[in-house]
């Protein structure tokens, strides 16, 4: 049975790494739902967080041999009762639409969304929530005129008291 993991993945910032690491998911036919890169909180290592839907076994298999790569410091899988995750939604609607109908702005405060910018031509909205919430949002604003939508991948952290990598490095060091 399919599931959804996130899996986390440290390492130094290499050229090619990516590469090297999307290569793991096309061998298995896996497809990535979201792939979000960032530095992380610890100086010179780059969080590499990768959302994909497997079976457990799988999963297990995928961060065994990521951690293989040369440049991957350590590489987690997690379910999401482990973390706590949101992403980022932008919206671009017609402001003509938006100032004729209140609806629109009900819309907004309905769903704790935020108004960044308002021109003669456009109105530009952010929300941030999980996947579901900001898609919701989306099928509420089309019919006033989208004139643009994106999402980011997910950003997610453990509910560990410390980062995971922590704990791995002063074992390292010992």
């Amino acid at each position: 049975m399919n599931e959804e993991f996130t899996i986390i993945i440290f390492s130094e910032n290499s050229i090619g790494l990516l590469n090297r690491i999307t290569i793991n998911f096309t061998k298995r036919k896996l497809s990535i739902d979201s792939l979000t890169v960032s530095e992380s909180a610890i100086k010179g290592v780059f969080k590499f967080t990768i959302v994909v839907r497997c079976a457990l076994n799988t999963a297990e298999n995928l961060v065994k041999q990521l951690d293989k790569q040369i440049d991957i410091l350590r590489t987690f899988f997690l379910r999401d009762s482990e973390i706590l995750h949101q992403e980022m939604a932008m919206y671009k609607i017609e402001t003509s639409t938006f100032t004729e109908s209140n609806k629109v702005e009900g819309i907004i405060r309905k769903y704790n969304a935020r108004i960044l910018e308002v021109t003669k031509e456009f109105t530009a909205i952010e929300k941030t929530g999980h996947k579901r919430e900001t898609q919701q949002l989306f099928e509420e604003l089309r019919p006033y005129g989208m004139l643009q939508f994106v999402r980011s991948g997910r950003v997610a952290i453990t509910r560990l008291k410390k980062e995971l990598l922590s704990d791995y490095l002063k074992k390292i060091e010992k």
